[in-house]
């Protein structure tokens, strides 16, 4: 993906059937890539967002079910992406699951399930797509997140499997080089979780923001657009899109 467009390029977006990856394959396809929207239960918004692309741009987009948790299916779901596009040339790994795990009330599912989605998945379906994205001189975009660096309190099963994503993305950034490039986007502030979040607790992270606000998706699909179809000589970056809260936090 040396050349500054997207156009005949197909991307595949794990976790894409909303918010954050449904912004993310929208950007692409507007870009000029034909999209490949990965989805595990989301059917229904999987299929609608697909046809909304497609109204656009005719067979531009397409939904793919899978458990990614799976490994044994993860090369069936790279050769169906294939059999649709005729190739493949970005992998963007943003399905994760979120939630907290106090100390004392860990089981072993919790660390199957987080360290499944943040750090495994990446790794075995970056393994199956291997192939393709080499000959096609291809991108990787690992959606991190900035609590890989600082830790979050609860959740001290999530924040070490994304730290382990961003390893991975500067290991495999070594390894694959010079054929690959491989970076990653560490989101802040951009969703509050669906399980809800109070307006003082909200308050309380914006308040660490230099922005003073919140951002959105399409801050994310912005940088992956721009990591996959402009930076040609970076690989083994992680941009953190937080509004600055790093800096200071």
């Amino acid at each position: 993906m040396t050349e500054n467009t997207l156009d005949g390029k197909v991307a595949l977006v794990t976790g894409a059937a909303r918010r954050i990856g449904a912004a993310i394959v929208t950007r692409l396809q507007q870009n000029g890539a034909h999209v490949a929207i990965h989805y595990r239960g989301s059917a229904d918004e999987a299929e609608a967002l697909a046809a909304e692309l497609n109204a656009s741009r005719e067979n531009s987009a397409a939904a793919f079910q899978a458990d990614l948790l799976d490994t044994a299916a993860l090369p069936g779901l790279i050769e169906q992406v294939v059999d649709w596009g005729g190739r493949l040339d970005a992998l963007v790994n943003n399905a994760s699951t979120f939630y907290p795990t106090p100390i004392g009330d860990i089981a072993e599912e919790h660390w199957a399930d987080l360290v499944g989605s943040n750090f495994k998945v990446p790794l075995f379906l970056t393994q199956a797509a291997l192939p393709q994205l080499r000959d096609n001189k291809g991108a990787i975009v690992n959606i991190v997140d900035i609590h890989a660096q600082r830790p979050l309190r609860n959740h001290v099963v999530y924040g070490p499997a994304k730290a382990a994503l961003a390893m991975l993305t500067r290991s495999l950034a070594k390894d694959l080089a010079p054929e690959i490039r491989v970076n990653g986007v560490s989101p802040g502030a951009i969703l509050w979780p669906e399980d809800g979040m109070s307006d003082a607790a909200q308050q309380t992270i914006l308040r660490r923001v230099p922005l003073a606000r919140a951002g959105n998706p399409d801050d994310i699909a912005g940088c992956v657009l721009y990591l996959l179809r402009d930076a040609s000589y970076v690989t083994g970056q992680i941009v953190a899109v937080d509004g600055g809260r790093s800096i200071g936090w």
